[in-house]
């Protein structure tokens, strides 16, 4: 693992939980209240990026075991959404940007950090198809939490996933089949790169898969 890299996820993960706090205690104190401020995808998934940036950095630091990297590989997946829903959709909804710099940095920085992070440190052995569908494992849960909880105390995180809106229950479904193939789709890519990148750097190294890595102890 290169020698700068376990010191730049602690640092970017220190910044990451000093943004999030902000918003936390922003939403603490206004009408969105913190129980809705955890309740956002985008919330959750920069959590566990924190996460997983913080102890992929302390573990590089002292040697310690890595992070998994089928858990690496959620995370890359679930900030990759969340930024390219937000590019394509959210953004354009002005009551998500409350505080425009937090959102910049959960929805536009986070994403790109973290594929840099598996571009740069790529998995030690290649991410295989049923990885990926175990990934779905979390979206569909938070669906069904936002759906159940939403109908419940009649707010939702998202103006798709809210059946007050034109189109109802029948837009939601088609809203979440896409995206359920947005997930898939972005899996995919994020384990076949990971995959390319792993396959080549072995065959440079001349090494056996998951040699670099069981003897460096890297993430």
């Amino acid at each position: 693992m290169h020698s700068w890299l376990a010191p730049a996820r602690l640092a970017v993960a220190v910044f990451l939980a000093v943004a999030l706090c902000f918003s936390g205690y922003h939403a603490a104190t206004d009408a969105t209240g913190i129980v809705n401020y955890f309740s956002y995808f985008t919330n959750l998934g920069n959590l566990a990026g924190m996460a997983v940036l913080g102890y992929g950095g302390w573990a590089g630091l002292t040697g310690r075991r890595p992070v998994p990297d089928a858990v690496r590989g959620a995370v890359v997946l679930y900030l990759a959404v969340t930024g390219l829903a937000y590019g394509t959709t959210l953004a354009n909804y002005p009551d998500l940007l409350v505080i425009p710099w937090v959102a910049d940095v959960v929805h536009r920085v986070m994403p790109l950090v973290v594929l840099a992070d598996w571009l740069i440190d790529p998995p030690a052995q290649r991410i295989r198809p049923a990885v990926v569908f175990s990934w779905m494992a979390f979206p569909l849960v938070y669906l069904a939490y936002v759906l159940i909880r939403g109908h419940a105390v009649d707010w939702y995180p998202y103006p798709f996933l809210d059946p007050a809106r034109h189109g109802g229950y029948r837009r939601i479904a088609g809203a979440c089949f896409l995206m359920t193939m947005a997930f898939l789709l972005v899996g995919a890519a994020v384990a076949a790169v990971g995959n390319t990148l792993t396959a080549r750097r072995d065959a440079r190294q001349g090494a056996e898969p998951n040699g670099r890595h069981a003897q460096a102890g890297t993430g």
